[in-house]
């Protein structure tokens, strides 16, 4: 008879939330003229605290002011902020191609606004997370410079007992939809070289509006949806399409990895509700 599994390493040492490209406006804006993308992150929000779950990090990953307003980063801080100190939950943000540096850090984290790159290290408990900043000022495509590189490198050559979750806008691996993939991470393989061997357990990313996996080396990517509306991923290949409705994503870590879980923000219709007692009856029955 096989052996029970071991339901210890099914438990997540650390549960981070990554929301991307959020896209703020103004009070009086809507985005694209039709999304209320301050409303759908307010609705993340409040699904995440009535969840109830433990939250470690709430992660951003770009993209959060359409315009790289200053009045849009201080809407975003002021929705985020307040229900990340209830969850006990540091917020990371990282840095999009539609942000701009000097508003973001002002706005945001209310330093100096220069122009440098945003490129950061938190650490929970004894998971890390890296967050690098991959825009190119003026282009929507990414990059990582040498120096960029060498900062990693350096930072990962020391070990994390519970491992790494690294964080950027750009994704380094293909989207289905062709006109994205001339907006990606450039030369993804230096990424790959620098991670090859590292403690990095998933790489997370943004940017495409549309949920996708993938990996670099043996290194998984996560590539999650916007929270303000998604990308049409079918078709027709010769255009991009922005279709209402938007998602968000649960990152569970593991002693032996990470898993990522898309989570669709509108509200659906409950087709069943059990608790654990009723669940152990049902897998009992048919084991």
């Amino acid at each position: 008879m096989p052996a029970s599994p071991d339901l210890a390493a099914y438990t997540p040492t650390h549960t981070l939330i990554q929301i991307s490209d959020t896209h703020i406006v103004r009070e009086d804006e809507l985005l694209h003229g039709k999304v209320d993308s301050y409303a759908t992150l307010r609705t993340v929000l409040e699904q995440i605290e009535a969840a109830g779950t433990t939250i470690d990090a709430l992660l951003l990953t770009g993209d959060l002011a359409d315009s790289g307003d200053l009045v849009a980063y201080q809407r975003l801080r002021d929705l985020v902020e307040p229900v990340a100190a209830r969850l006990g939950a540091p917020v990371l943000y990282a840095v999009g191609n539609h942000d701009s540096r000097g508003p973001f850090r002002a706005g945001l984290l209310g330093a100096e606004p220069t122009a440098e790159p945003y490129d950061h290290v938190h650490w929970i408990d004894d998971l890390r997370v890296i967050v690098l900043d991959t825009t190119r000022p003026g282009r929507h495509s990414g990059a990582l410079s040498a120096a960029q590189l060498r900062w990693l490198a350096d930072e990962l050559a020391t070990p994390a007992a519970a491992g790494t979750v690294l964080a950027l806008h750009h994704p380094p691996v293909p989207s289905p939809i062709p006109l994205v993939n001339a907006l990606l991470l450039a030369e993804p393989e230096k990424l790959t070289d620098v991670l090859a061997g590292s403690d990095v357990k998933i790489v997370l990313a943004g940017h495409a509006h549309h949920s996708s996996a993938g990996a670099i080396g043996a290194v998984p990517v996560w590539v999650a949806g916007s929270s303000a509306y998604r990308a049409g991923t079918i078709g027709p290949t010769d255009r991009f399409t922005g279709l209402a409705g938007g998602e968000y994503t649960r990152v569970d870590v593991y002693p032996a990895g990470a898993v990522a879980t898309a989570i669709p923000i509108a509200d659906t219709e409950v087709i069943y509700d059990r608790n654990i007692e009723e669940m152990a009856k049902i897998v009992s029955v048919h084991a």
